[in-house]
């Protein structure tokens, strides 16, 4: 009594606190229509628009996600043993911002377990219908773009150990640095090509696109890097890595290598609502610049889960899927990669749990847990702090 006596205006603080949020928390759990954007046009979406899309007066959290006919099975949360209030702590926590110092700016989380997905949120930015602006997970949708090339007989598996160099014909081998033509596509999709430019060099382009269009975009890389040295190379994370590879998909495939992602893989998986911006060689973007919705990331989530398999169709060689997203070399700490996608081991209560991530700066996440056939899908704005918070938080409420 005496504890509650001095303390009883702290604790009715804390308490009224609480209760001021729990009107909030509560309206937003519902099972109605997810927040959409209105007029929407999926090329007009980029980093600067999505800034100007107004915050939700409140949060939509779903337990029981609505059927849209997408290919994406549906479940409610809670079953299968998973710790339903354990989840809904974290979304709530997410949707009221109750720890100021992770300056959380969360606009989506999706969860998928056992091959349904089974809790679809929406905060702040995010929107059901909106194609989330992406970052460094682009490089992930373009080594998957190359494995359906791969799927499809345009290339074979040991085609990847061979040289970049040796699939542009427009290349002039003879301003290539020394051991420039013995990069190979395995290395630079593992973001091991050895290739740097100086700030001197990248100067040297601003403002004169015309030098960099077509096959003189990876001409520039290979003439003017500094010395590549002979492998095995240190893993070095770079924008010219990935742009190799979209070249050699323009190179191999009939037609442009943006016809054939939107034919071959976006539309094979009923992703129709995306962008993917331009990059100043006139090819898609590699190392950032498409957009996709959350529930079409949780799509990219599947196709991993399922090594390289859509519905009933292959897709992606389930060799070239596995690869990508094994641990081929160590990037840093427990952060490993494989052909742009990361690959973790975490731990909790003892158990170990493979994690394997698309990711992308600012915030934009697939992670698939393959122990527990689960499927974590967030896009956020401006932190990182989800990298740590999903597997921290979700995790443990699935964990058997």
């Amino acid at each position: 009594m005496k504890f509650f006596r001095n303390n009883k205006k702290r604790i009715f603080a804390t308490v009224l606190k609480s209760l001021l949020a729990l009107p909030c928390t509560l309206m937003a759990q519902n099972n109605g229509t997810a927040p959409e954007v209105i007029d929407l046009n999926a090329k007009d979406v980029s980093m600067q628009w999505e800034k100007n899309i107004p915050y939700l007066d409140k949060a939509y959290i779903s337990e029981h996600p609505t059927d849209m006919n997408d290919d994406i099975p549906v479940g409610s949360l809670g079953t299968d043993g998973i710790n339903k209030e354990m989840i809904l702590a974290f979304a709530r926590e997410v949707a009221t911002d109750p720890n100021k110092d992770r300056k959380d700016k969360t606009d989506s989380l999706l969860i998928s377990h056992k091959g349904k997905l089974i809790f679809e949120s929406y905060y702040r930015r995010g929107r059901q219908n909106l194609p989330h602006f992406q970052m460094s997970i682009t490089k992930s949708y373009t080594a998957f773009a190359l494995g359906r090339a791969i799927q499809l007989g345009y290339m074979k598996m040991e085609d990847l150990n061979k040289p970049v160099v040796d699939f542009l014909k427009d290349l002039d081998r003879s301003k290539l640095v020394e051991d420039a033509d013995k990069v190979t596509l395995a290395e630079a999709m593992n973001m091991r090509s050895g290739v740097k430019l100086t700030r001197e060099k990248v100067m040297k382009y601003k403002n004169k696109p015309e030098l960099l269009q077509g096959q003189k975009q990876i001409q520039a890389y290979l003439s003017d890097s500094v010395p590549i040295l002979q492998a095995p190379r240190k893993f070095a994370y770079k924008a010219s890595d990935p742009a190799m590879i979209m070249q050699v998909l323009e190179a191999v495939v009939p037609g442009s290598a943006a016809d054939f992602i939107k034919k071959e893989l976006m539309g094979k998986m009923g992703i129709t609502e995306y962008a993917w911006q331009e990059d100043t060689s006139g090819l898609p973007k590699s190392a950032a610049g498409s957009s996709f919705r959350s529930r079409d990331m949780l799509k990219m989530g599947m196709l991993v889960s399922n090594k390289g398999k859509w519905k009933d169709e292959q897709l992606i060689p389930e060799e070239f899927m596995v690869r990508a997203t094994s641990p081929i070399s160590n990037a840093y700490g427990v952060n490993n990669y494989g052909y742009f996608c990361w690959h973790r081991n975490l731990k909790h209560d003892g158990e170990e749990y493979p994690s394997i991530e698309l990711r992308g700066a600012l915030g934009q996440f697939v992670f698939v847990f393959p122990k527990q056939d689960l499927i974590v899908v967030a896009t956020a704005h401006g932190v990182m702090s989800l990298i740590k918070d999903i597997p921290n938080r979700i995790i443990p409420a699935i964990a058997k």
